[in-house]
């Protein structure tokens, strides 16, 4: 939007955009080896007791020998798009202005593939840095039909997976999400509208809908992301592209009767289409 290499002071194109003069010198200062230590912590700790806010959690930190306080625990929480799951108001915050749609699984009997996908956003360590991966699951099967990564918490990289699971698997009839403001943003949602598929959103007390998705990834990072130190994001993708192989072929689920992701998947699609 500003060009530095442009006859137009700075000066003058910001005073034409109406833009603070402050906000486009301003150069963010990258995150510290410590905060992304306690960050990596706080993932862990998270993932173990989910219910912690940061109150308990900066506790908890305090007795491992970290010198933290609870506002910058709660600070680096809201960076990694993490927040203590308990019945509340809402479960995530929606952008300004974007659609809410009502929630459509109360009572519903998820038995077969493509009736159901979720999605979600999660944070991912790495050796310096961390990223997002949000993954398009099918909940009959579990079977991870399309992810991505990010270095920020944009909606392209959202919208950029659900068209791969709809090029390559069709359309659900439901897509059930959180409030968050990826999923909420106009761009996420007129895909699903122009597939005439039905858009579902937890709303108040409905924490536990995601279940499904907060079980993959314990999975992944406990499997894979926690074994490695990714050093950079083309390492991380290519290890996560491996580890997803390895989920939806050959790791047994028990919810499965012990088949993979992938024979739940496409024997009760055959099922279905014979029916």
């Amino acid at each position: 939007m500003i060009n530095r290499q442009a006859a137009l002071p700075i000066v003058r194109q910001c005073e034409l955009l109406e833009l603070s003069r402050s906000s486009v010198y301003y150069e963010p200062r990258p995150v510290s080896a410590a905060d992304l230590a306690l960050m990596r912590r706080l993932d862990q700790l998270h993932l173990a007791h989910p219910f912690l806010g940061a109150r308990k959690l900066a506790t908890m930190l305090k007795r491992e020998g970290f010198a933290v306080g609870r506002r910058h625990v709660k600070t680096l929480l809201r960076r990694m798009g993490l927040e203590a799951i308990y019945r509340k108001r809402r479960t995530s915050l929606p952008g300004q202005g974007h659609t809410l749609y009502p929630y459509l699984l109360s009572g519903v009997a998820i038995e077969l593939p493509n009736q159901v996908w979720a999605a979600d956003i999660t944070y991912l360590p790495m050796a310096r840095g961390f990223l997002y991966l949000v993954a398009i699951l099918d909940l009959a099967s579990r079977k991870v039909l399309a992810w991505r990564l990010s270095n920020t918490l944009a909606t392209d990289f959202c919208v950029e997976a659900l068209q791969e699971a709809l090029h390559r698997f069709g359309s659900p009839e439901i897509f059930n999400t959180d409030q968050g403001a990826q999923f909420t943003a106009p761009a996420f949602s007129a895909v699903l509208q122009a597939q005439g598929v039905r858009i579902s959103m937890d709303g108040k007390g409905r924490w536990i809908d995601n279940v499904f998705v907060e079980r993959l990834w314990r999975s992944v990072k406990y499997e894979e992301v926690y074994l490695h130190a990714y050093e950079s994001p083309p390492e991380a993708n290519a290890a996560l592209e491996r580890y997803f192989r390895f989920y939806n072929g050959r790791r047994p689920h028990q919810a499965l009767a012990d088949r993979t992701p992938d024979e739940a998947y496409f024997s009760m699609n055959e099922v279905r289409q014979a029916a």
